[in-house]
């Protein structure tokens, strides 16, 4: 009978680094307060949890993970009161209960224990961009599950630690031709627009090292992309579709 543990990986990030590109700072680095998203934790989180799987959170060194500021508005849940209050409670109880605030570091889990996991999630926010994708550690988990065809579901800004697998092992990319979707290089120009500065690049970085990069459809909210063991989908909106299909590859239906 396959273990019911899933491994959820977080950014230790409070904030991200940005190249200003306008005014007196131009050409200067910035930061910008980040840390993981609220939504596209908790959605998939609670059919996890609803399914029965045991969750451990894990991070680069096991620090306790931030929010990011704008996951948490009221405008980030298009004035839904009940679902932000829902999703706030659930990382409550995640804290209390399975210490989500005192992650795993990436080092304390050895191959031996990874064998014990069914599949592994990595939810977005801009935190990932500051120290997931260059980390050797993460890369080694990574090609664990890509080794072993299990379940890997990645969202926004997480298939961005894709990039780790290129620090680990025999340094190439183990998701070279794979097809993914992630915050697209055009939802990033809006971002980048608002903070008049240049932001690394989730999907022009993956296409960059092989993988195909599928845009989120705009007519179809919730856009997720199927690859073999890997689901990826491109923004929040799409936290709901990828915790269901990630759930139903776990046992198997997909």
């Amino acid at each position: 009978m396959s273990p019911k543990r899933i491994l959820i990986i977080l950014s230790d990030a409070n904030s991200f680094t940005f190249t200003k590109t306008h005014g007196k700072q131009s050409g200067q680095e910035a930061q910008q307060p980040a840390g993981y998203f609220l939504m596209e934790v908790a959605k998939p989180l609670k059919q996890l949890l609803d399914s029965g799987y045991e969750v451990t959170f894990a991070s680069p060194r096991g620090k306790k993970p931030n929010p990011d500021p704008n996951s948490e508005s009221i405008l980030a849940f298009a004035g839904d009161f009940y679902e932000r209050r829902v999703e706030k409670a659930l990382i409550d109880r995640m804290r209390r209960e399975n210490g989500f605030d005192q992650p795993r570091s990436f080092k304390s889990i050895n191959n031996t224990e990874l064998d014990t996991f069914a599949g592994v999630f990595i939810p977005g926010g801009h935190g990932p961009l500051a120290d997931l994708g260059d980390d050797p550690e993460l890369g080694r988990i990574l090609r664990h599950f890509h080794s072993k065809s299990k379940p890997t579901a990645a969202l926004c800004h997480g298939p961005y630690a894709f990039l780790s697998t290129k620090f680990s092992g025999d340094k190439e990319f183990a998701y070279k031709g794979y097809k993914v979707t992630s915050w697209s290089d055009v939802e990033e120009r809006v971002m980048e627009k608002l903070l008049s500065g240049e932001i690394k690049k989730t999907e022009g970085s993956l296409r960059d090292e092989g993988a195909v990069m599928i845009e989120g459809s705009r007519e179809k909210v919730g856009y997720i992309t199927v690859d073999k063991e890997v689901v990826s989908g491109g923004n929040p909106m799409a936290a709901g579709t990828l915790g269901s299909q990630f759930v139903k590859m776990l046992s198997g239906k997909a």
